[in-house]
Order: structure tokens, then sequence, then C-alpha cells
């Protein structure tokens, strides 16, 4: 049995020596190193080029190091075998820190703190109770629910919205168009944790803006292809939006004359909500490859048609 595995990473040894530890028995092939193709059976990949896992004839699953799959639905040459996400302790603990910590940074409003500290200038605003902050998240997948559960433990109240009908304990769910526009009426917070796919690029536009109380704040650690850039600009200038945490890009890494870098009400990471852990996304990848051994369906293979 062989692994490839195709990262873009200055040292892979951490990644290879969890493949060794927990899957001893797998030959792992790092590419380019494809040769003898047919021998290569499992596939841990980020952004690989288009043709070339339908090029490995023996192929019989396809593991993304991302939580998210746009990377590999643009290869139209995908080859009809399951194509299963990340899904890992570590992925799912850095990205409920990093939401935490930017839904408290506006909460807290940070970025006025930020400001009058440049400008040597003592001034109180007056605090709002957590439960009084209302926080909306886009998405109620395995990330999007565990940070919201963290929230609801630091008293918020929290709501989220989905594609279909979720039940979540100390979440009020929304699902559907009028569920969308419920969510947004009710939210001062809103995070975005959707999947990437047609229906959901470019959602963090003008309308939805609109139907977000004025004074509302954004996080999103989702996808840059979510938010049309100009109008995130033109909402923040209005006062429609008071501020904006942004860890994602249409282009990326962010050019050096890019607005958001000097926009006073726009906090700025550099792509580093989510990172897996080898350790314990190696694990995740070794049960998954003992199911298929044993004749078992894999877990949380994509649905391409739904987008993730």
């Amino acid at each position: 049995m062989t692994l490839l595995f195709k990262r873009d990473m200055t040292d892979p040894e951490p990644w290879l020596a969890a493949l060794s530890r927990q899957i001893p028995e797998c030959e792992i092939r790092v590419f380019p190193d494809l040769e003898p193709r047919g021998d290569i059976e499992y596939a841990l990949v980020y952004d690989p080029p288009p043709g070339m896992l339908a090029s490995l004839p023996n192929l019989k699953a396809i593991f993304s190091l991302w939580a998210g799959v746009d990377h590999l639905a643009g290869d139209s040459q995908l080859p009809p075998v399951p194509v299963i996400r990340m899904v890992e302790l570590g992925m799912t603990a850095s990205m409920t820190v990093h939401v935490v910590q930017q839904v408290l940074n506006l909460h807290t409003r940070a970025i006025d703190y930020r400001q009058y500290q440049a400008e040597r200038r003592w001034k109180m605003l007056d605090p709002t109770a957590p439960w009084d902050r209302r926080v909306g998240f886009l998405g109620l997948g395995t990330l999007a629910q565990d940070a919201a559960e963290k929230l609801v433990g630091l008293r918020f109240d929290v709501a989220g919205w989905s594609r279909t009908p979720k039940q979540i304990e100390g979440i009020q769910c929304f699902h559907g168009e009028d569920g969308l526009a419920e969510l947004l009426a009710r939210t001062n917070i809103l995070v975005c944790l959707l999947p990437l796919t047609d229906e959901t690029g470019g959602i963090l536009n003008k309308q939805l803006f609109a139907g977000l109380p004025r004074g509302a704040t954004i996080v999103n650690c989702a996808r840059g292809g979510h938010a049309v850039e100009a109008d995130l600009l033109d909402a923040l200038d209005s006062g429609q939006l008071s501020a904006a945490a942004l860890d994602v890009f249409n282009e990326e890494p962010l050019p050096e004359n890019h607005p958001f870098w000097v926009h006073p009400r726009i906090i700025v990471t550099p792509h580093i909500a989510a990172f897996s852990i080898p350790e314990t996304a190696i694990e995740s990848v070794a049960q998954n490859i003992a199911r298929i051994e044993n004749g078992e369906s894999p877990l949380y293979v994509v649905d391409f048609d739904r987008g993730y």
C-alpha cells in the first residue's frame, strides 16, 4: 500500500514522521515522485496539478489536507473515488480559538482602543454584556458548531444558518432564504464559515450587509471568495458595518497596496485561522484508510453536487 503526499510547505518532515508512525504499513511517496503510479492507492494532497490524480490507475481515495475542497473541485479530470474532507481535532481547535478571539475583539471594541492607544487618548467606552451581543454563524458545519458552542459557554446569544435544517442545543438555527434574512436581522457579529460553492461565492455583499443591523461587524475565516471586497469597503465607510476581522482574501498573499492593510476598521490576519496538527490529522486519515481496507464506507466524503 502506497500513499502519495503533496503539500506546499517549507518543512514536510512532521507530516512524514506522523504518517510513518501511524500508518507504518504504508509506503509514503512525496510529490513529484509518482512512479510507479500503479502502486499508489491513497493521496493526501493540497492543490495537485489538474489531471495528476486521474493518472493514478489504482487510487482508492483522495484526502484533502484542507477542510475545504475548492482546491480539488476545479480539476475536471478528478477520478471517481471518494474525496474526503479534513475533519480533525487540531484544525477544529485552532479555528475555534481564532473565531472566539476575533468575536471577543469585536465585542470589546478592540479596534477603538487600539486607535485610542495610538492617539495616547484615555477614553472608556460603555461595555455590552455578552448576552446582549448577538452572534450569528453563516454555516453550521463541524468547525462552526464547535466555535458556536464555545461562545454559548461565554454567554453570548448565538444563532446560525445552514442550507438545510439543523438542531443544536443552545443555538437558534435558521435555514433557507427566509431563515437567512431572519438570522441577519438579529445579528451584531456575523461569522462566515461556509464552504465556498457556486451558491455561496460572493455572499458577503451589499445586499447581505444591508440585512444586518446598522453598525454590525463581520468575521470571515472561510474563503476570500465569499466576500465582494468593494461592497465590504463601502459598508464600512458608510457605517453600515462598524468593523471587520478578515483572515481570507480574494488574492493571497494580500497585495501590499491593498486598502485592507490600512483601513482603520479592519483586522487583517494572513490566513492562519485554522491549521491541521500532523498527529491529529494523520490519525483521522489512518482511521479512514482502515475503514476502506475493511470494506466500510469512509467518513466525511465530499458531495460535489453540494460543494462540500
